[in-house]
């Protein structure tokens, strides 16, 4: 068992500076999606180091397209509504809760930046990817003329929400024309590139630059799909992760500092393997090997309570389902061996005894929501924080009511 000494609460986060406050990025990772504790823990997280260490932005796991609308809120942009902007400028459901909502609130008034770092349209379609960059182009090069078989066929493989991922994935499965929608995101691209000179010149340096990672980041999707339909999940999964990375990259050329908020399994600095794949090329390992010790990382484990529902009921609106208590041998069981109550606590790795770092090798996987992945904490990670007992967020009705309805029919029915 860790001792007394290495664990200590969240009302004494100064216990982190040395571990955190000189980082360029700040990852917080969450063992499941839309749990209350995690956006709480990274609320307040980010207000330390905005606070303690004059961090200004807070990106997320979230289409990177779609977070422009969130951005112009945080700026004062009043056209669109909060909860419109939440519930569509979020995407992979990321959106739909009020703790979410109070976040962005905060940060409206502390002057906090906001990007998305994810593929466009919850995975499910890449047309809110491809949309701005055929808008662009009509700008930028308006006797260009671009095939218009390109957003059918987009069209053609799209779903309308999160709950529509498998719809798509079948879709690229069966599609004839995947291989020419492919082709004709290269050629976008390459017109994209081919033209940078006069386009800036007709446009902007930022909208040039926006809609050229814009069109990265929806043959990023192309590509996953692409990879997962022709039954390599790992091989798609890694498209997806280094284009993230991408995208982080991108956000590092015009932020000094971010805090970056992800699941566990994108954060960490060695490959993951989910429990049906390969080891597989994390957005922390692209990151680590390209900021080094910029880059530092906090994760999350879990004790009882409600995580992400896992089976088919989650298509049909049931997002939660029952979270049994943690292995008494995988991470998770030793850090809630390690305090008792219902308080949560961290652990900062960097600054263990040697019989704490013991302990903690000892553990040799974690919990991703209900199931287990191998890991090696030490190498991993920078900082533990433990939420003993994780429930359903608050879903946000207002934000609801402007969801597309294939979100909203599931949720309110």
């Amino acid at each position: 068992m860790l001792s007394a000494a290495a664990v200590f609460g969240l009302d004494e986060l100064d216990r982190l500076d040395e571990a955190l406050g000189g980082a360029r990025v700040v990852a917080i990772g969450e063992s499941s999606h839309y749990n209350r504790e995690q956006y709480l823990l990274r609320s307040q997280l980010l207000r330390h180091l905005a606070e303690r260490h004059g961090f200004r932005v807070y990106a997320m796991e979230s289409g990177f397209v779609e977070g422009w609308a969130v951005a112009d809120w945080l700026r004062g942009d009043d056209s669109r509504p909060l909860g419109d902007v939440l519930a569509n400028g979020v995407t992979g459901l990321m959106g739909l809760w009020t703790e979410l909502r109070t976040q962005l609130e905060w940060m409206r008034e502390h002057r906090i930046g906001f990007y998305g770092t994810d593929l466009p349209g919850s995975n499910a379609s890449t047309l809110p990817g491809l949309d701005p960059v055929l808008a662009y182009l009509v700008e930028a090069d308006p006797d260009f003329e671009v095939d218009p078989r390109i957003r059918e066929i987009a069209a053609a493989l799209s779903g309308p929400s999160a709950f529509s991922q498998l719809t798509s994935l079948t879709a690229y499965t069966q599609h004839a024309e995947r291989d020419s929608f492919s082709a004709g995101l290269a050629d976008l691209r390459a017109r994209l590139l081919a033209g940078r000179i006069a386009y800036v010149r007709r446009t902007s340096v930022e909208a040039y630059e926006r809609a050229l990672r814009a069109v990265e980041v929806t043959i990023g999707l192309d590509g996953t799909a692409r990879g997962m339909a022709r039954g390599d999940q790992a091989g798609g999964m890694e498209v997806r992760e280094a284009t993230i990375a991408g995208t982080v990259e991108w956000i590092l050329r015009r932020e000094e500092r971010i805090v970056l908020a992800e699941h566990n399994a994108h954060v960490q600095r060695l490959p993951a393997a989910l429990p049906t794949t390969r080891a597989m090329a994390t957005m922390g390992v692209h990151l680590a090997d390209r900021l080094g010790d910029e880059y530092r990382v906090v994760a999350t484990t879990t004790g009882g309570g409600q995580s992400l529902n896992y089976t088919a009921g989650f298509f049909d609106g049931v997002m939660f389902a029952d979270l049994d208590e943690p292995r008494p041998d995988s991470l998770d069981g030793l850090m809630a061996a390690a305090r008792a109550g219902d308080e949560p606590f961290a652990v900062d790795l960097r600054r263990l005894s040697a019989a704490d770092e013991a302990v903690i090798r000892g553990a040799k996987e974690q919990r991703y929501g209900v199931a287990y992945a191998e890991v090696d904490a030490m190498a991993a990670y920078d900082v533990l924080v433990h939420l003993p007992r994780v429930t359903g967020a608050t879903l946000d009705l207002d934000t609801i009511g402007h969801a597309v309805p294939d979100v909203r029919d599931r949720l309110l029915k």
